[in-house]
């Protein structure tokens, strides 16, 4: 059963992830004073621009300086500032992991790390830009809580939430225009995993783009008599325990589905709590220990084995079916 209070199975747009961020943080703008903005070179990129605009004040453009700019943003937090750093998220994270472990980890330091064009969806860049460890290199991190929501009602609420949590976040998403199945009145709690929709025989684990691929996988595996609990898990890092090994006790199998590699990613969280408290059997839809390559988003997510028909291929397979 689909819970139709927290999605739509028809779209009601298509827009980017980056986007939602964008408007989470002008809408976390005019709500906190506290809260700035420090982008390295890449306003227009991360959707920026209408908080700078609305508050030119308190926005903070420090050029092509990535690392500077994480030691600036924990500065500013002394004062009693929200500062919200932007650039890629390759360059959130490789580039700069001295200075979040240091500064900003290590440091507790109430710095939100908003990274755009995660994954092999930022296409066309290649492998160089396409990070897919990032995940893994954060959640690793004490005091990080990490987040990685599902479309752009879900960013644009991940972002309000961010801005009045207390502590270091990782906020990640992207650049393609995705499906907009999240209702913008659904709850959003972090730390907190979203059921999209309830099943029996299987559930399915995933985070950002691979929850609508998720969706999708369920409604077919429905035709084959199959059905298929999906839980949204926007927040990585604190996972929610409870709710992932009730679904594990109920359906007996378990697939988790990401845009990360396959090592350190969600799906080695999810396989630790169910080794710990429900031993249970698993797959997993990942990067299988390789780098991504220049392609349309589409056409890398079919050929890495991250669209919704590897999912109901992983999901058979795991079943027996």
């Amino acid at each position: 059963m689909v819970d139709t209070q927290h999605i739509t199975l028809e779209p009601t747009a298509s827009n980017d992830t980056r986007s939602g961020f964008g408007q989470g943080l002008l809408e976390a703008g005019h709500s906190d004073p506290n809260v700035v903005g420090l982008c390295a070179d890449l306003t227009g990129s991360l959707k920026m621009n209408a908080f700078q605009d609305a508050f030119p004040e308190r926005f903070f453009q420090v050029g092509i300086a990535e690392a500077n700019m994480m030691g600036v943003a924990a500065g500013m937090t002394v004062g009693g500032k929200i500062p919200f750093t932007g650039t890629f998220a390759n360059f959130s994270t490789g580039r700069v992991y001295d200075q979040i472990r240091q500064s900003i980890a290590y440091s507790e330091k109430n710095v939100k790390i908003s990274a755009s064009h995660a994954g092999l969806t930022l296409g066309e860049d290649g492998a160089t830009h396409q990070i897919l460890e990032d995940i893994g290199m954060m959640k690793m991190l004490p005091n990080m809580t990490v987040v990685v929501p599902a479309d752009y009602e879900q960013t644009r609420q991940a972002t309000l939430a961010v801005a009045k949590h207390h502590g270091p976040v990782y906020l990640r998403f992207g650049r393609p225009k995705v499906p907009v199945f999240i209702h913008p009145e659904a709850p959003f709690e972090l730390g907190k995993i979203q059921r999209i929709k309830t099943g029996s025989d299987l559930t399915l684990v995933a985070c950002g783009h691979l929850v609508w691929e998720s969706v999708q996988a369920a409604l077919e595996l429905a035709k084959d008599g199959i059905e298929a609990e999906v839980l949204n898990v926007h927040t990585i890092k604190p996972l929610d325990e409870r709710t992932l090994v009730e679904s594990a006790s109920k359906t007996g199998a378990v697939i988790v589905a990401e845009e990360h590699q396959r090592l350190g990613g969600l799906g080695c969280s999810v396989a630790q709590v169910l080794a710990s408290h429900h031993p249970t059997k698993m797959d997993f839809v990942a990067v299988e220990d390789q780098f991504g390559e220049s392609g349309t988003p589409a056409q890398l997510m079919k050929k890495y084995g991250l669209d919704a028909g590897s999912i109901v291929a992983k999901a058979k397979s795991l079943l027996g079916r």
